[in-house]
């Protein structure tokens, strides 16, 4: 069985994940929390407003997941040097409970990505037609590293999934059954 990932959210409403759109309606206070971080680079915040082909919805209207064990993104990040938290928490999710949800990948390659305020390629996105013939990724895309090591080199703060492809779900994610792992297991 395929599995994707989410952070643990250090504040949660309910037992599902939800979309910052949603999110929104539910619990404004915590929605202000989890959109600061589309604040912290002049561009970033232009993703809250960005479309996602094939879904026709916004960027924020869709629950982001990591689909490789978040261990890889740790390992390289500290083999790059990049001081991280040691302990963060992620959530294992079967993909089996993205079954009712609309779900697409967005393959985020460096050759197609023109910045957070530009528009996503349809060549960039590829639906997820049987849920039961999705595989997990098993290695962090050479992109990504050679990103990790030329923005650390430079002093920068930068993303952890850059170049990292993300599965976009169009609705919740019932969590209340899902592990819950540690990055750097």
């Amino acid at each position: 069985m395929g599995y994707v990932y989410h952070m643990v959210p250090k504040k949660m409403v309910g037992k599902k994940l939800i979309p910052l759109h949603k999110l929104k309606l539910k619990d404004r206070n915590l929605y202000e929390r989890y959109i600061e971080k589309y604040y912290d680079h002049a561009e970033r915040h232009k993703l809250l407003k960005k479309q996602v082909p094939k879904l026709d919805c916004m960027w924020n209207d869709v629950v982001h997941l990591l689909p490789l064990h978040p261990s890889h993104v740790y390992q390289s990040l500290t083999e790059v040097g990049v001081k991280v938290k040691h302990y963060l928490n992620f959530y294992k999710i079967p993909i089996t409970l993205l079954a009712t949800n609309q779900n697409v990948i967005y393959l985020y390659r460096k050759r197609y990505y023109q910045g957070p305020a530009a528009e996503i390629s349809k060549k960039e996105i590829e639906w997820i037609q049987h849920i039961s013939d999705y595989q997990s990724l098993t290695s962090i895309p050479k992109d990504t590293l050679t990103y990790y090591e030329k923005e650390h080199a430079k002093g920068n703060r930068f993303g952890m999934f850059h170049f990292i492809p993300h599965i976009l779900s169009l609705g919740e994610i019932d969590i209340e059954n899902a592990d819950i792992i540690n990055w750097s297991d």
